[in-house]
């Protein structure tokens, strides 16, 4: 995976994973669609780093 798309996944999983945070104070039924999701997209971006290694190595400078 590369860096920049790294550092994506990265910055939206906290961003989802904060706003779960945030709004457990709230809203039960937010927070834990928040939560849902931040798992959705942090297994999204495991399964996505494993099928590029899968296809070949990766070349970095």
């Amino acid at each position: 995976m590369s860096k920049s798309l790294g550092l994506l996944f990265a910055v939206v999983s906290m961003l989802l994973l904060l706003g779960t945070a945030i709004s457990i104070d709230y809203n039960g039924w937010l927070a834990s669609g928040l939560a849902v999701l931040s798992f959705a997209v942090i297994g999204w971006g495991f399964s996505l780093k494993a099928r590029i290694a899968k296809k070949g190595p990766i070349q970095q400078r």
